[in-house]
């Protein structure tokens, strides 16, 4: 082939090769062109949601945001009616699926539909407590007799705190104990909701276990012992076993009484414990891990008796007796025992309880059914929906337009309350029901304020959006200031009054502080996109809509 052959291949290769990058050019630009001009499409029905311009735009995207999370909330509250609905389009779905008539069937789309499902909401239900859910209701008398009278009120506290941690460990849901004092007698009364079993009650409650650290014996009081020993007293031998010594007059009591003597190491420095394995055999062991005060001990403890043995002891009976082969200073220890998982547990659940300050007896049992919970709860919900309804019908009636935003601003602000009730969660009672019902009141309270104040701008002339824009600014302090003072009272109650008002405190303080969202935020968005938008076109000429009040 000649050079002048060659050349001629080389230039129609260039030439194919500027076609191919023509043609991948005007692809290029093309396809872009066709992306942009959806994006600009996409965008122009985004941008008043994402990035809202106007003031008409900013208030239509805060009612849909208002909206979307007052759906949510109410799906979270009432979830067992969002997944029963999801239960029967599933249902539909598959029959559906199963459908002769169905469009593309041939091609797999029936495969596709049928496997596809629609979801359950989360769920997760309301805490109730004894009045309402059912549970055990126990009573308990204090012995005082070894506690001075000016100790009695800390004596006290001390027992319903360790009862409370006792079965909260337990997993019971707010327990609820109150001391009482009747007819001089110091008692304790237990409420435990869904609590049915009052053996298993009484035997969390009850328990007491007693923790005790023993060392060895010097010789010289192990003498002193066996000459004040009586025959036929029971006694440990060396690993811990008991031995009847007086049966036999040829028994060795120096070898086998007991050979350890308590200290002041007790349940009482015991900080936390909790369950833990061997590393080398994989048995369940109890770690204990001490306080301050416990550590020193523990470590004076080890110093003392490197070489000898320390005795664990459990409500008498001994657990453990590792030697010490050097000084523990890091306040920690563990018991070993032939434990299974659910014993280790168990004690370390016990011993993290703590011990009862005083003796407490079991004068009173009682098991409230759910049946009697059930029929408080029905009662409780029909008294809130008949108040909300009230409420709305007072505010639609005499605020006209404005009561009717304000009514829908307290339907926002139950559904979010009861879903932070439920995330938190709080414990409901009929105190608790109580409390969430008057913070209704509380709720349009608010609004009140506020429409009066816009009442007063349109009589004095005012324009409409500057009626409602000065009577939300003015009436801010007040509310703010009617506000806080109810919460400083609900905070009072919450910190000295008793579990059941304290309940009735909690909901009361929430529904305050959502009631003030509402007022200030749900209900303005609410009034500010019914004055801009087109609506208010026609209402505005209907005067009676605006009306300043009824009667004024």
């Amino acid at each position: 082939m000649t050079t002048l052959e060659t050349s001629g291949i080389m230039q129609e290769m260039e030439k194919v090769k500027q076609l191919a990058k023509y043609i991948y050019d005007s692809f290029r630009y093309v396809i872009g062109g066709i992306l942009l001009v959806l994006w600009k499409i996409v965008w122009y029905i985004l941008k008043p949601i994402i990035a809202p311009t106007g003031a008409r735009s900013k208030a239509r995207m805060a009612v849909i945001t208002i909206l979307v999370i007052t759906c949510l909330a109410f799906f979270y509250d009432y979830s067992v009616g969002f997944n029963r609905t999801v239960d029967k389009l599933n249902v539909w779905k598959s029959l559906l699926a199963r459908s002769e008539n169905l469009i593309l069937k041939d091609k797999g789309f029936d495969q596709w539909l049928n496997g596809w499902e629609f979801h359950y909401f989360y769920k997760k239900d309301f805490t109730l407590g004894l009045d309402l859910k059912g549970g055990t209701h126990l009573v308990y008398l204090a012995d005082l007799s070894n506690i001075e009278s000016e100790s009695y009120g800390n004596a006290m506290e001390g027992a319903r705190d360790v009862i409370e941690r006792r079965v909260n460990i337990f997993g019971v849901s707010e327990p609820l104990v109150q001391i009482s004092k009747v007819s001089g007698e110091h008692r304790l009364v237990v409420d435990l909701a869904g609590v049915n079993n009052v053996e298993e009650a009484i035997k969390m409650i009850g328990e007491t276990p007693l923790l005790e650290f023993k060392e060895e014996k010097t010789q010289e009081e192990k003498d002193a012992s066996n000459e004040d020993s009586d025959m036929g007293v029971v006694a440990l031998d060396e690993n811990g076993n008991e031995v009847n010594v007086g049966a036999d007059i040829n028994f060795d009591q120096n070898a086998f009484m007991d050979p350890f003597k308590l200290t002041r190491l007790s349940g009482k420095q015991l900080d936390r414990a909790e369950l833990v394995f061997d590393p080398q055999t994989s048995q369940p062991q109890v770690s204990l891990e001490f306080d301050k005060e416990g550590t020193e001990l523990f470590a004076d403890i080890t110093q003392r008796n490197v070489g000898k043995r320390v005795a664990i002891f459990l409500d008498g009976m001994i657990i453990s007796a590792p030697n010490v082969n050097e000084p523990i200073l890091s306040g920690r220890a563990v018991i070993q025992g032939d434990f299974t998982i659910d014993e280790a547990r168990q004690l370390a659940q016990r011993l993290n309880a703590g011990a009862l300050p005083v003796p407490i007896k079991l004068i009173g049992q009682q098991t409230i059914g759910a049946t009697l919970g059930e029929i408080s709860i029905q009662r409780s919900l029909k008294a809130g929906a008949i108040g909300l309804a009230v409420v709305a019908l007072y505010m639609i009636l005499y605020y006209k337009l404005l009561g009717m935003l304000a009514s829908v601003a307290l339907i926002v602000y139950a559904v979010l309350s009861l879903a932070i009730f439920k995330f938190i969660p709080v414990t409901l009672t009929l105190s608790g029901i109580a409390g969430f019902i008057l913070s209704f009141g509380m709720a349009v309270d608010a609004n009140v304020l506020v429409f009066e104040r816009i009442k007063e701008k349109l009589r004095e002339g005012e324009t409409l959006e500057t009626s409602v824009k000065d009577g939300f600014v003015k009436a801010w302090p007040s509310i703010r200031d009617g506000n806080v003072s109810t919460l400083i009272t609900c905070l009072i109650l919450w910190t000295f009054a008793s579990s059941s008002i304290k309940g009735f405190a909690l909901t009361l303080g929430i529904g305050i502080m959502v009631s003030m969202l509402s007022a200030i935020v749900v209900t303005r968005k609410l009034v500010d996109y019914t004055i801009l938008s087109r609506f208010s076109k026609w209402t505005r000429k209907v005067t009676f809509f605006w009306k300043p009040g009824a009667g004024k």
